[in-house]
């Protein structure tokens, strides 16, 4: 990091930005062209997909050099996320292959995190330990149950990692470190994007998605562990992710279903099967996203009290969104009943 002592803080930020970008926009390209891509992992459509033809999903081969080389160039200290991230990706790429038992995957996620939280452990008592690495395997795993819609996992990423790089350069307590990373892996995500914004031409797969997952509860933890944020910040960043996919568990969970089996439950899913289409559903999360970006970083230079106002507020407007959702899904179903069962946008 010391050959950057002494560029100002945003450039390096920018440029760690657009090389991410860069990089990760290559070597996608590369693979489509090449016909690679196919190769190495593709989606096949199902009855639950919304999608109706095979895709590569290759996104994490672009993603994860990307950010493994900005931790090792310009955060050494962030090796162990950086190790995490890679071994992530090399499981999820496996199961991305030939799929693997639940268990192996489950205790890959479990150790990264471990191991992290062994690393640096925070001073806590043992119950907030817990609590703190029950939420970061939960967005682990919640940001691949959200990688379905065309743009909607990448936009996530843009926005929330580049929050993270505003609030940890520009915060009362600085981190560069931490910025520089979370503003490459936001850079990541940009490229990833150039090739999966509607109509997508490739999907981020496992191999993507978890270490996406594992970066947005990592990052947040290093951040909040070294006062750069309050232990809300990476919540209400993340929080529309969050939201669609702890409600949609515990609506599964309720009803006895296997919530680890594909399906179409989630608010984003039902948006496009509403037929909203999945270019507007993009650009109505990306609002959401927005929104809730400018709204942490403003709740940062507040007192406490306002903080958490903040952060119940927004709770409050995400869940009035999901109520309407709710709503406009049930008024569909009622005029399909006795009718055969198909969704509003699959005339199209």
């Amino acid at each position: 990091m010391r050959v950057f002592e002494f560029v100002p803080l945003p450039f390096v930020a920018v440029g760690a930005f657009a090389g991410a970008a860069l990089l990760c926009a290559v070597i996608l390209a590369v693979l489509l062209k090449t016909g690679l891509a196919w190769r190495l992992a593709t989606d096949v459509p199902n009855a639950r997909s919304l999608h109706t033809l095979p895709t590569p999903r290759v996104g994490g081969w672009g993603v994860v050099p990307a950010v493994a080389l900005a931790i090792a160039l310009l955060a050494p200290s962030l090796w162990i996320i950086g190790a995490g991230v890679v071994s992530l990706a090399a499981v999820s790429q496996m199961d991305d292959r030939r799929g693997l038992p639940a268990r192996v995957r489950f205790a890959a996620h479990l150790l990264a995190v471990a191991a992290l939280m062994v690393a640096f452990p925070p001073a806590v008592p043992w119950w907030c330990l817990v609590g703190l690495a029950f939420f970061m395997l939960w967005l682990v795993n919640l940001y691949n149950f959200m990688d379905g819609s065309d743009g909607l996992a990448g936009g996530m990423a843009l926005f929330g990692f580049g929050s993270y790089a505003l609030a940890a350069l520009a915060g009362a307590h600085p981190l560069p470190a931490l910025g520089w990373v979370s503003a490459a892996t936001a850079g990541a995500a940009m490229g990833f994007l150039f090739f999966n914004f509607h109509p997508a031409r490739i999907f981020l797969g496992d191999a993507g998605s978890i270490p996406f997952g594992f970066l947005a509860g990592a990052l947040g933890y290093w951040g909040w562990r070294n006062s750069a944020w309050p232990i809300w910040f990476p919540v209400l960043v993340f929080a529309p992710f969050v939201g669609d996919a702890s409600v949609t568990l515990l609506r599964r969970l309720s009803r006895g279903e296997k919530f680890w089996q594909a399906h179409r439950d989630h608010y984003y899913q039902r948006m496009i099967r509403l037929g909203i289409g999945h270019g507007t559903t993009a650009v109505v999360w990306y609002l959401v996203m927005c929104s809730g970006m400018f709204l942490a970083l403003y709740a940062l230079t507040r007192s406490e009290v306002v903080q958490w106002a903040i952060v119940a507020g927004w709770a409050v407007v995400l869940v009035l969104m999901g109520m309407a959702i709710d709503v406009r899904w049930r008024s569909l179903q009622l005029t399909l009943i006795g009718q055969p069962e198909v969704d509003a946008d699959d005339s199209k």
